[in-house]
Formats: structure tokens, sequence, C-alpha cells
């Protein structure tokens, strides 16, 4: 069986980490054990990267630290308004199919990318397997479309959790389609901290990371913005960067932000100033970002892939967003829905601060929701079968 996995963003890479490293160990398994007994079912994969995201420091870098497959196609493809993304994603991605002829497409979660190649595969009848299938958030955001219809059309519905199932069945998805497997983002954490921790700690309670930002463990929060209807409007731009500079002011913190291309564009277009206490830097590398979301007391983010990276590293969460296709991170108390109101962000500080004692760590830690760290492997044992 030939298998083409395909991401075109930095979250989709970390996602589907797991899920390709699975596909390597069995991959080499099945080939050495065809070898020998001559079985008919091997896996075979391949990887397409679409370039949705543009910017070196937002994908090649993870790429790189991960310790991922090069890309066998590299579509380049960059910015540009959804339509335009997703039709040219559309044609180069179709050529792909055709001359590989893959059995089985592999996608994960709900960017243009992840439509654009779907409609691509359904149409020349592969079939389509879904990681992270059933999440909603019920909004108007091209995200939200863009996995509703991706659902429809694939095969396999990889939930995260049963709550993710319960979606799906009522949307009328087959129930044997359905698999309840937990999210690759635990695979992704637990697989990637202690190497994190290795590589910037040269003596005990030492971080270099850190160091280099003039930051000290739990007394600085973390912040990243990059959704559209976020950073796309001047107004809750300039109130985001006011937040922040309260917060600093009001509870004696760091802010450090590494800062979205779109987000700096933007800022930049709108002439906005940015509060000299915030640390703004470039993207950072996941590694990078592991580290400084470890270390950090709470975080602030509009970020999907962030409110269960927080949840599993037992960080408290303020997310800024009217809702969230994460639910299960507000049901353990790791999350906050905090939209973009001022007061409502700096009247959720202090009720975040209550969950920590005095060195920043849980008094009452919560039982992660989103899985055990194998989701990867249960993906591959079912596609296997």
């Amino acid at each position: 069986m030939k298998i083409a996995v395909i991401f075109g963003t930095r979250p989709e890479i970390i996602k589907l980490s797991p899920v390709i490293r699975a596909l390597g160990k069995a991959c080499s398994t099945n080939k050495s054990t065809a070898a020998k007994k001559s079985l008919a079912h091997s896996l075979d994969f391949f990887i397409i990267h679409t370039n949705q995201h543009y910017d070196k420091n937002m994908d090649a870098v993870f790429l790189k630290e991960l310790k991922l497959p090069k890309a066998k196609y590299n579509l380049n493809i960059g910015s540009g308004t959804h339509g335009n993304m997703t039709g040219r994603m559309l044609i180069e991605v179709e050529k792909i199919f055709f001359k590989e002829k893959p059995d089985l497409l592999i996608v994960q979660g709900d960017t243009n990318t992840v439509l654009a190649v779907s409609l691509a595969a359904t149409k020349l009848h592969i079939p389509i397997a879904h990681v992270e299938a059933g999440l909603r958030s019920y909004s108007k955001i091209p995200e939200e479309t863009n996995r509703v219809l991706t659902d429809r059309i694939s095969d396999f519905c990889f939930a995260p959790t049963e709550k993710q199932k319960k979606i799906l069945l009522k949307e009328g998805i087959p129930k044997k389609n359905i698999y309840v497997v937990g999210n690759t983002v635990v695979d992704a954490v637990i697989q990637n901290i202690e190497f994190s921790n290795k590589l910037f700690s040269k003596k005990k309670n030492k971080n270099l990371l850190l160091k280099k930002f003039d930051l000290k463990p739990k007394k600085y929060f973390l912040v990243t913005a990059h959704r559209e209807e976020n950073v796309d409007k001047r107004n809750v731009m300039e109130t985001i960067l006011k937040a922040i500079s309260h917060i600093q002011k009001y509870h004696n913190l760091g802010a450090i932000f590494p800062m979205h291309p779109r987000t700096r564009q933007r800022i930049q277009d709108f002439k906005i100033k940015i509060p000299g206490k915030i640390k703004v830097t470039e993207p950072l590398g996941y590694l990078e970002m592991l580290s400084l979301m470890e270390n950090s007391l709470f975080i602030l983010t509009d970020s999907g892939g962030m409110q269960e990276e927080a949840c599993t590293l037992g960080i408290p969460c303020l997310t800024m967003r009217e809702s969230t296709e994460r639910p299960e991170s507000i049901e353990v108390g790791a999350n906050i829905l905090v939209g973009t109101n001022l007061n409502k962000i700096l009247a959720s500080v202090p009720e975040t601060l209550k969950k920590l004692d005095s060195k920043g760590k849980l008094i009452k830690p919560w039982k992660n929701p989103f899985g055990d760290g194998k989701t990867g492997e249960k993906i591959v044992e079912i596609l296997k079968k």
C-alpha cells in the first residue's frame, strides 16, 4: 500500500510527525517481514509539502528539528487568498496523484492544504484518512469549512475523543469510518520535550533559551496570535497588545511574543506601536517553543494546537477566541476562553493564577483528555489492518 502524507503548515508538521515516525517504523518492519515471508500487505509512503507556510522559520526549521524525512514533492504555494491557494494546490497535487497513484492519502487538521488535497483525492477515488477529525468551533471561520468538508469525504475519521465521535455521528458520518485514537499533539510533546530540555540546558536549572531572552522560569507568559479574525482588525490587534502590556504591569511579569509573519505585517500596515517591554521575536522552532511553553506561567494565544500543548504540559491557557473546537481543555480546567475583550482578558489572569502555587506549578493537576501519547501508532495499526 502506497501512502501519500501531505502537510503545508507548521501545526500539520508537528501533529503528523508521530504518524510519519510510526509509518517509517512499520515500513521498515513490513519490508523486512515481506522479504522473508512474501507477505502481500506492506506499507510504503512519501511526503508532499504544499509550502502553505512560506517563511523558512515557520516550517523548514521544524522539519529539521523533528528529524522527519524530506518531502518528495514541494509545491511552493506560499501565501494568497483562500481561493487562490486552494485552487493552485488542487491543480498541482492532482498531477502528483496521477503520477504516483497512491492507495491512501493522510491529512491532518483544517487548513487550506487539507481541503485542497482531499478534494483532489476524492475526485480520483483515493481513500482519505483525516487525522484530528470531528473538531467543531461552530463559527464562520475558514478552518471550520475546511474541517467539515474534509470529514464528509474522508474514509477514515481519526477523532481525538469521544466528543468528536458523537459530533461526526450526529452529522451522518458512518460509524465504521470513525476511530477514537487520541490526539497526535500529545505524542509530539512527549517525544520531544525531553530532547528540548537537554538542548537548552547545559547545567541543572539553567535554561540557555531563557537566558537568551532574559526571562526567568515561571516569571513570564507566552503570547501567540495569527488568526485573521484577530490580527486583520486594527482595533483587535491594539487590544491584544494593550492587554499584554497591562498584564505585565499589574502582575510584574515578562512577556515574550514570537510573532507570525502575518501578524508582523498587519502591525506594520496599521502602524501600531508595540509596547517596549514586550519581547517580540521572529517565529521560533518547535523545540524552542516547547521550552518556552514549559517554563511559562501561562499562555495567551489564539492557536488551536497550543491549547492542546499547554494542556499536555500542565500550563494554563487563555484563548483569545469566542469559541473553541477543544472544549475538553476547558472542561478539565486547563483553558479559559477570553475572546478579545480587554476587561475579560485582564479579569481571567487572577483566576488563572489561583490555580498555581508560589513556584508556578499547578495546585491540582488536571488529567489530559487528549490521549496517552500513542496516537500515531494506533493510527498506523488501524491502517495496516
